[in-house]
């Protein structure tokens, strides 16, 4: 399993606008097989970073999902409302191999 990690700094007047492109995607991100963990926006702190993590059975799989991504019209119409609103001003990605307290995993 892969996980996504996601590092948006936004216009911190585009909150409203990024929560909104946050609740396009988590559905989309499942509709291609991935299990979305959720948005995660400015409360207290910097105003202007937000997270999200997701996952993928594995980097193909999530390869696979960006490439359907591209073409796929619900996806292209939430890539737009985000360029359209410019909520988000970057972003970084990482991955990582998550570890959950429910799997039993023996050292390699």
């Amino acid at each position: 399993m892969i996980t996504c990690y996601l590092k948006y700094v936004l216009d911190p007047y585009q909150i409203e606008a990024f929560e909104h492109y946050g609740k396009l995607w988590m559905p989309l991100v499942e509709k291609f097989g991935g299990q979305h963990h959720g948005y995660f926006l400015p409360s207290e702190g910097a105003n202007n970073i937000a997270l999200a993590m997701f996952s993928f059975p594995s980097l193909a799989a999530y390869e696979r999902y960006r490439q359907d991504s591209m073409k796929d019209p619900e996806c292209i119409a939430a890539f737009k409302f985000a360029e359209e609103t410019k909520c988000i001003l970057s972003y970084e990605r990482s991955f990582f191999r998550p570890v959950f307290g429910d799997q039993a995993q023996q050292p390699a």
